[in-house]
């Protein structure tokens, strides 16, 4: 057959009657039932009816479709609601972007002070000089030097500041501000400070993030029993205040660059 004869008998065709439509219409997967109603005008009051959509909202999505029945505005429909939850899927799967800011733009700098607000001394770490976790996690031991110990009497009475500095000194993040240390301070045990980080966004100063910065300070006793506590190691990290467990690299990165990167 010639194109013009195939252009001509194209032509000649008639639209399928609307009750075909309707019957096919309900043998359709929702991705061609989607396709199909843009069709035309009438293909698309056709195949967005709630009798199509509900069914299809109640097998893959019940608790979108349940919330149908108590939607303040009646006229939201099945097929609206099937989009969003698709659209809200996709999204789920979706892999966040790569952080911006890698431990290689970053300076931690911990300030030890005593209860009179006088500072005992203060650790400045690149973190590009820190040794990451097998696991990726952010958790890192910032190790002192023998000849570098510090002194340390009343151990009630310390209070730290940790600050994260992005390099350059374009920015600053205070991660905890003269926080009070938690627990029992025994000489075979850890200092542990800890404090919840704000939540990035407009209400950072109303709720908490998910976050909470944690530091511990490693004490040994030189000299034998009876000789001065000192302070070999101090370990920071960033936990989940919901598993307690040490957040990945790249999410405190992203949480971070909220904070130190322009908006």
């Amino acid at each position: 057959m010639s194109m013009a004869a195939t252009m001509c008998c194209r032509s000649n065709c008639s639209p399928p009657p609307w009750h075909v439509v309707v019957l096919l219409a309900g043998h359709l997967d929702p991705e061609t039932l989607a396709m199909a109603s843009c069709v035309c005008k009438s293909w698309f009051l056709c195949m967005s009816s709630d009798h199509l959509w509900k069914p299809i909202c109640n097998s893959q999505f019940p608790s979108l479709s349940n919330l149908q029945v108590h939607a303040a505005d009646s006229a939201v429909s099945y097929r609206h609601l099937y989009a969003l939850a698709r659209i809200s899927a996709r999204r789920r799967l979706q892999k966040p972007p790569k952080p911006r800011l890698s431990l290689a733009n970053l300076i931690f700098t911990i300030d030890v002070h005593n209860e009179d607000d006088s500072c005992i001394f203060n650790v400045v770490k690149p973190g590009a000089e820190l040794d990451t976790d097998a696991d990726g996690v952010f958790r890192f031991d910032i190790h002192v030097d023998d000849e570098n110990l510090w002194a340390v009497e009343d151990l009630d009475g310390l209070k730290l500041t940790w600050n994260m500095v992005l390099e350059g000194f374009k920015g600053m993040f205070t991660m905890m501000d003269y926080c009070k240390g938690k627990g029992s301070f025994l000489p075979r045990t850890d200092g542990w400070f800890s404090a919840e980080l704000p939540s990035p966004g407009c209400c950072s100063s109303l709720s908490g993030g998910g976050f909470a910065a944690d530091l511990k300070l490693g004490l040994r006793r030189n000299g034998g029993k009876g000789g001065k506590m000192t302070v070999a190691m101090v370990g920071v990290g960033v936990l989940s205040v919901v598993s307690w467990r040490y957040v990945s690299i790249e999410d405190s990165m992203r949480y971070l660059e909220y904070f130190l990167l322009p908006w």
